[in-house]
């Protein structure tokens, strides 16, 4: 567990603010260079949520994440555009990179016999994020479909 996103965030001079967020866990807001963290996340999701946000600032991305005020939509329905999918999914790869080095899942997968719930536990990401390691370990892309679950949850 060397990757530590608040260490790469205080580098950065991007600020961390904790508040009530109702459709997402976190959201990068570009103008403010400063990422919002939805209030009562587990150490876990916060670290994983936090390892999203800050790829969106190091992309440059110009539009937020999530669902609140800073997420880019394309109609009245609240569908997603591709614009935003292409970094969310990068996003997600990027921070499932840092967060898990395939050194630490190899040895640690060894020991819990690939049980995800057990292997995420011991290496501090969510199961989420492990999926996301996973899948892009084995070469099958990104897992997940926008509005299916919360960012890095």
């Amino acid at each position: 567990m060397s990757y530590e996103p608040v260490k790469v965030c205080e580098q950065l001079g991007i600020r961390v603010r904790t508040l009530w967020l109702r459709d997402t866990w976190g959201a990068w807001a570009p103008q403010h260079r400063t990422i919002i963290l939805a209030d009562g996340l587990t150490p876990v999701q916060r670290r994983c949520v936090l390892a999203h946000e800050v790829e969106h600032a190091l992309a440059g991305d110009a539009v937020g994440c999530g669902s609140g005020p800073y997420a880019e939509r394309t109609d009245v329905r609240g569908q997603f555009s591709l614009v935003t999918i292409r970094q969310e999914k990068s996003a997600d790869l990027q921070a499932a990179r840092k967060l898990i080095a395939i050194s630490d899942l190899a040895e640690i997968a060894q020991w819990h016999s690939g049980e995800v719930p057990a292997v995420a536990s011991e290496l501090g990401v969510t199961e989420r994020m492990l999926a996301i390691r996973l899948k892009d370990l084995q070469g099958e892309g990104w897992p997940w479909h926008l509005g299916r679950s919360k960012i890095a949850g």
